[in-house]
């Protein structure tokens, strides 16, 4: 695409999620990012039942190119999710995440893991119940992709919804750092799928773990450091923001040409600057500023990226087989959820107490969103990935529009 091509596409979806904003503030009044996905949505199907009206428009075909030029898998992992992690990373409190580091790392390691298998396993008996020759490699895959809840709409959520700050910090703990340990394993059971088993050993995945994850960790830890200090050295907080700006950029920059996990390296960036840079760095007017700052970054973002899923389901083809496949992903993974979270928690629960509810609430409040479709789309070029995609979208969809909508009646009828 050329750069008038890029930027004309860039100011459609911003105008289109200006409009929807605000006609969702106006008379829907919906949690924003809930809002703007229902209306995206209802102009989709209002092409796709156009263009069925009306072949002869072309509509479909036009809105199709429009979105396929949106290339999702690097707009989203590339472009705008070090920032979204950054800026939701910023405003979590570092003491009340360590003070439950168990769980949230039970959650995010094993519990990841136990639900991809059992997603796996559910989803391969649903494919071969619709006559969809899908190996149990490529179940393996959507299960890793659908498994970690996606930090960009659980903090989305959580804006609107009140929970207990102790189920607060384990949910919004577990979405920033489950999706690092989703993208190894994804990327583990991708080349897997597509290359046999012989592509990758036992010690080719740790390897690529130790890499992704611990150096991941490890570069997020030197280049918030340094972030720290530079920002402890000076009182002016244009340039600060500045320093936070290319503190995201730079870190997710080097996580990529290092082969190590961009996300996990730019959240505990985030946590650093967000906890021990505010505390001992920053002046109250620089502190105001950058809260200021990365608040409407991830306003703006969000809403242009829950823009862009609504279109997306004009890009899925859409057959029985492909929708019956996408309703039966949506109980398996909430089932599988419910396995994955109840069994840490009981485990745990023997030495350490857990607020009544956790189970649910947890549970109908790990939202999928926008990482899983963008990983689904990164998929190679195979006869499973249109199905995988669609299955995928009507998960993501699913938990951001009803579990969204309806996390907060969860929590006021189970949590005491």
């Amino acid at each position: 695409m050329t750069v008038a091509s890029i930027f004309n596409l860039g100011a459609l979806l911003v105008t289109l999620a200006a409009a929807f904003g605000y006609f969702n503030h106006r008379w829907l009044k919906l949690p924003h990012t809930v809002g703007l996905i229902i209306i995206a949505l209802a102009v989709s199907v209002v092409v796709l039942v156009t263009d069925a009206a009306f072949p002869l428009l072309a509509l479909k075909t036009t809105v199709r190119a429009m979105v396929t030029n949106i290339d999702f898998g690097d707009t989203l992992m590339k472009a705008l999710l070090s920032f979204l992690l950054f800026a939701g990373a910023l405003h979590v409190d570092l003491d009340a995440l360590l003070s439950r580091r168990w769980v949230i790392t039970t959650m995010a390691t094993v519990g990841i893991v136990l639900s991809t298998f059992i997603i796996a396993g559910l989803m391969y008996v649903s494919f071969q119940a619709f006559g969809l020759a899908i190996s149990f490699m490529y179940c393996l895959v959507f299960g890793a992709l659908i498994s970690p809840t996606d930090p960009v709409a659980v903090t989305g959520i959580l804006k609107y919804v009140k929970v207990p700050e102790s189920l607060e910090a384990k949910i919004a703990g577990e979405s920033l750092f489950n999706d690092g340990v989703g993208v190894v394993l994804f990327t583990v059971l991708v080349a897997m799928a597509s290359g046999g088993e012989e592509a990758v050993t036992v010690t080719g995945a740790v390897e690529l773990f130790v890499t992704e994850a611990l150096g991941g960790v490890t570069l997020g830890l030197v280049a918030g450091y340094a972030a720290y200090r530079a920002m402890r050295a000076i009182d002016e907080h244009s340039l600060e923001v500045l320093i936070t700006i290319a503190l995201v950029m730079g870190t997710y920059a080097l996580a990529s040409r290092f082969h190590m996990s961009g996300p996990l390296a730019v959240v505990v960036a985030g946590l650093f600057i967000g906890n021990h840079g505010k505390r001992f760095a920053m002046s109250k007017t620089t502190c105001h500023h950058i809260d200021t700052f990365w608040s409407l970054v991830d306003e703006v973002l969000n809403s242009l990226l829950f823009v862009a899923i609504g279109f997306e389901v004009i890009a899925i083809t859409i057959t029985g087989q492909v929708v019956g496949v996408a309703v039966i992903a949506i109980p398996v993974v909430l089932l599988a959820r419910f396995i994955a979270v109840s069994l840490p928690i009981t485990v745990l629960g023997l030495s350490q107490e857990f607020t009544a509810g956790a189970i649910p609430v947890l549970t109908w409040g790990g939202l999928r969103g926008g990482i899983s479709v963008a990983l689904a789309l990164a998929l190679p070029p195979s006869p499973e990935k249109p199905v995988i995609l669609a299955a995928t979208y009507g998960v993501v969809v699913f938990s951001i529009v009803v579990q969204g909508l309806t996390v907060e009646r969860v929590v006021r009828a189970t949590v005491r």
